[in-house]
């Protein structure tokens, strides 16, 4: 069998944080915000979201700990649960995700967990149409993704869920 590429429409750019959009910037800063007021007393890693609707609104979640470990919740499912509650007719735009060490100045890349990736993976599907993904790394670089499924290729949705 010849190899064949299976990613080929898949596109992730990185580049300086200083060369963002100002929209984007702003996404940022708003992650960032959402970082600062985390509740993670356990792990001590503060992570923030921040989600941008097609009409501009942003809505903001942190990750949100609890001693029975598997009751807390992730940056972007709050952020992204919070913006379909409030807004469910709103398609979701940009997501920018921003984590760090509660003592640390700087951030760390932090991809989103497979369960995160799932859930954003479904609003896509739900509104047919991509969400860009922006990613803060240590270096003042952002990863830019055009879509959740470079993160998710072999996503399971609804199609898996019919019957032929």
């Amino acid at each position: 069998m010849p190899k064949r590429e299976i990613t080929k429409n898949s596109k992730i750019t990185v580049y300086s944080v200083d060369s963002v959009e100002p929209e984007v910037a702003e996404l940022i800063e708003q992650a960032k915000l959402a970082a600062s007021q985390a509740y993670a007393p356990y792990s001590n890693f503060q992570v923030g979201a921040a989600v941008k609707l097609k009409s501009g609104k942003i809505v903001l979640g942190n990750n949100q700990e609890n001693a029975a470990y598997p009751s807390g919740l992730c940056a972007e499912r709050v952020a992204c649960f919070s913006a379909k509650a409030q807004f469910p007719e709103e398609s979701i735009d940009m997501i920018a995700i921003v984590a760090k060490q509660a003592s640390a100045e700087g951030y760390t890349l932090a991809t989103p967990c497979g369960s995160c990736r799932q859930s954003m993976s479904e609003y896509e599907n739900i509104q047919e149409q991509p969400i860009k993904l922006y990613l803060l790394n240590a270096e003042g670089e952002v990863y830019e993704s055009d879509s959740i499924d470079n993160l998710l290729p072999f996503k399971f949705s609804e199609k898996n869920l019919k019957s032929e």
